[in-house]
């Protein structure tokens, strides 16, 4: 699990020297490690109290029975009997007692499979702009690619079409593109596993037309990740420059078709920001970043030119940041940099008195162009000579002349953020990236129109409608989000006061409005059609874990990390609340919770690994005997301890390795999300260690949520620090058999295979071509009515 880098501000945008975010991330781990110990031992003391009480209470009614009665109490009876039709599981050593519902006549004798149905990734909301550079390009093919977590993205803009490269392992970094317009290159973070053992990080070379990676580059080279690469262009592509995330942040130059390493030297200790070879001579490399512009020569190995901030101390102020750079047509170099200006390079002859005799031709600044207020985030050639700047602060997009004469400008609407990248799509209409994880697209005369959008920061809160194919959204950004599943779009979002944030919400079961749980012990109603605020209310100052409505949604439950669960009565459809009562009995902070389908009952989980069961409808009574509760059905299951979803931990879980679990709405499936990336699927139940499940990869932080749609026939999944929301179609087993034969080339494939099979053996059968000419006839025609009548489940192709 590898979170992304932190967020650039507009005149910094740099990346903070390793040492400190990893000694701070260590001592946070150890923090992290210490409170949930605390945590542990004072639920275990609280446990020890309560068992000690009840003991008190139960001992002289004990006594009594046993001076009148002979022979074995019918309570130490019933107790046995309760202890066969139980078993444990151990979190971190701590014992908990799962019980047997009475259907199960023979526990052993259960046997888990891995279900029938499959996940595929359908459609990837968000982008990552706010902390990655030059990661937009648009291809001939009439799509734009850009990446998030560990998938990158192919989107058709026209036709509103993704397709997705889902080769790496850990948060994709960087991305450039081939001179050939068809390969790309990708470079990954390192991460680690679940066990904090480092994985390697490398660059996959691979085919945009596609999707097969042709080369891996690099494979345990560099360390951390990949944060820089560009290809080369005056030899069509043949070398490959890296720059990794080390402390010297290493130079290497690759051999693109033989994935060998031609070159490679220590750059230097400051964040590098963009790589670029010269276009016309591929021995010429740039690199620049925190305080540096350098410019390196590649023979046999790679030097830095001399003189490279010859003069600049004299005439220029020197910027904190040089942000990027392209080359002009006339091989001028032009920068831009945390001043707001655009400085060109020209070459020189050197200053014998700086840099001594036998220096030679230099590269030195030329003009500087005040072209932004704050930083030059971006820079851009267009055909015929001109350029485009795009700025932090002021988030203009300027359009200059060749002799760097501002010709337009456009400002993009605050709430996108800063011009992060931008990418011509046909000399005039654009497409931006900004630091706010979206893509626009656009014109300087018509504006421009978010076309990809996603989450800033870390999110918890999902829930799904009852009976659209809508989901809600919200996280530490303050974002309330609602989304399409359909359209694949965002249909409107929110901003909560500052100080506070969204981390879980549920639908009404009419549909009409959605609760949100925030961080300030505060949730309010919302009303989906005008997104007005029709209820609020508080409880306690601790943040709210989790919100449910009862099945008929005449209650709503709050479980908070002050360990309380509070129930009120809703009336009106879902707009009017009132305080029905408190559930009080929890020894730690309220983690999940599932009602009965009576809407009766609840099922709640705490941070301390414990279930209880409450009887609401009794005045939210806690039900000592859990024995009591084992054949109780449940309207939703989200609660990740409990009997019927045992079988998802893996053996030494230490209670914090799955973040969430969603039981589908056919109750045949269970999804879960762990705390290492990964999306699960299970049979449900599935009541028994160890059970089999299909694993899922694409998101690059810990999963924090997953909930399926109303009709299970999509579920969707939220990464925590990597701002992404994966959409999975939900697929059996038959209908991925009929998505190989709805696929053009596969039956292309299976009739050429099938026709070479025909004439092998028809020299060996007997002589009677006209009735088995006729057969062929008739078996293709057979075949060919097949699978055009499929052909309208074409969406389920792999």
């Amino acid at each position: 699990m590898n979170p992304p880098c932190g967020l650039f501000a507009d005149d910094m945008s740099a990346e903070i020297s390793p040492e400190l975010p990893d000694h701070a991330s260590i001592m946070e781990v150890r923090l992290q490690a210490q409170e949930e110990e605390i945590i542990l031992l004072k639920s275990s003391l609280a446990d020890a109290l309560r068992r000690i009480h009840v003991h008190d209470q139960l001992l002289p009614l004990i006594k009594q029975q046993l001076v009148a009665e002979t022979g074995k109490p019918r309570e130490a009876e019933e107790t046995s009997g309760q202890e066969r039709q139980s078993i444990k599981m151990f979190i971190r050593g701590r014992p908990i007692t799962m019980y047997i519902p009475s259907n199960i006549q023979n526990y052993e004798d259960l046997r888990m499979e891995p279900p029938s149905q499959r996940l595929e990734l359908d459609w990837v909301y968000g982008y990552r702009g706010r902390d990655c550079r030059a990661n937009l390009y648009f291809l001939p093919s009439g799509e734009a690619v850009y990446f998030i977590a560990c998938v990158v993205v192919l989107y058709h803009i026209n036709n509103r079409t993704q397709r997705h490269y889902r080769k790496h392992t850990d948060c994709v970094r960087c991305l450039t593109l081939h001179p050939d317009k068809v390969r790309v290159a990708s470079g990954q973070t390192a991460g680690v596993d679940k066990d904090g053992k480092a994985l390697q990080a490398c660059v996959h070379i691979w085919d945009s037309t596609t999707l097969v990676t042709l080369q891996q580059i690099g494979l345990g080279t560099f360390q951390r990740g990949v944060g820089s690469v560009a290809f080369s262009c005056a030899d069509s592509g043949t070398f490959l420059c890296v720059i990794d995330d080390s402390n010297e942040h290493m130079l290497s130059v690759w051999d693109c078709n033989k994935g060998t390493k031609h070159a490679e030297v220590k750059s230097t200790n400051e964040a590098v920001f963009a790589v670029e070879f010269n276009p016309s001579d591929s021995t010429n490399i740039i690199t620049c970043g925190r305080s540096h512009v350098y410019f390196w020569t590649l023979s046999v190995r790679l030097s830095r030119m001399d003189g490279w901030m010859d003069g600049w101390m004299d005439k220029y102020k020197k910027p904190k940041f040089i942000q990027c750079f392209v080359f002009s047509l006339t091989g001028d170099v032009l920068t831009g940099d945390s001043e707001g200006n655009i400085l060109t390079w020209g070459k020189s002859a050197a200053d014998v008195k700086t840099l001594g005799k036998g220096a030679k031709e230099t590269l030195q600044i030329m003009r500087q162009t005040k072209a932004h207020e704050g930083s030059v985030f971006t820079l851009c050639t267009l055909q015929g000579s001109a350029l485009l700047s795009g700025g932090g602060k002021d988030r203009k997009i300027i359009r200059w002349s060749a002799d760097l004469a501002p010709e337009r400008e456009c400002e993009i609407p605050e709430k996108f953020g800063a011009v992060r990248t931008i990418a011509d799509v046909d000399d005039e209409e654009l497409l931006v990236g900004t630091t706010r994880n979206a893509i626009l697209r656009g014109t300087f005369s018509d504006g421009f129109v978010a076309i990809v959008q996603g989450h800033v920061d870390e999110m918890w809160g999902l829930a799904t409608h009852p009976s659209q194919n809508i989901f809600l959204t919200c996280g530490h950004d303050r974002q309330v989000c609602l989304w399409n599943t359909e359209e694949h779009q965002l249909d409107w979002c929110i901003n909560l006061e500052v100080g506070e944030y969204g981390l879980c919400a549920d639908f009404c079961p009419n549909g009409s409005v959605v609760s949100v749980g925030l961080s300030t012990g505060r949730w309010m109603v919302l009303d989906l059609l005008t997104q007005d605020v029709i209820s609020d209310s508080t409880d306690g100052n601790e943040q709210l874990s989790v919100i449910r409505y009862s099945p008929d949604g005449s209650f709503l439950a709050v479980g908070s990390h002050d360990n309380f669960i509070y129930i009120y009565n809703v009336t009106e459809n879902g707009r009017r609340y009132s305080r029905f009562g408190k559930c009080n009995g929890h020894s730690s902070f309220i983690t999940h919770l599932d009602w009965s389908t009576d809407g009766k009952h609840i099922m709640s989980n705490s941070g301390d690994y414990e279930i209880l069961y409450w009887d609401i409808a009794a005045g939210c009574k806690l039900l000592r005997n859990r024995f009591e509760s084992k054949d109780r059905e449940w309207a939703s299951y989200t609660c990740v301890l409990g009997f019927h979803v045992m079988g998802v931990w893996l053996e030494g879980s230490d209670g914090t390795d799955i973040n969430a679990l969603c039981r589908s709405h056919s109750e045949r499936i269970v999804a879960v999300a762990d705390d290492f990336c990964k999306v699960h699927l299970f049979q449900y139940p599935c009541p028994k260690p160890k059970a089999p499940s299909h694993r899922y990869e694409g998101h690059g932080s810990h999963v924090t949520n997953v909930c399926f749609t109303h009709c299970d026939s999509h579920l969707l999944s939220m990464g925590g620090k990597d701002m992404c929301i994966l959409q999975w179609r939900v697929v059996a087993n038959f209908y991925l058999f009929l998505a190989f034969f709805c696929n053009d080339n596969n039956r292309s494939l299976f009739y050429s295979i099938f026709n070479t099979f025909f004439y092998i053996i028809l020299p060996f059968l007997p002589p009677s071509p006209s009735n088995f000419n006729a057969f062929s006839v008739y078996f293709f025609s057979t075949f060919k009515t097949f699978t055009a009548l499929i052909k309208p489940f074409h969406h389920f192709s792999t």
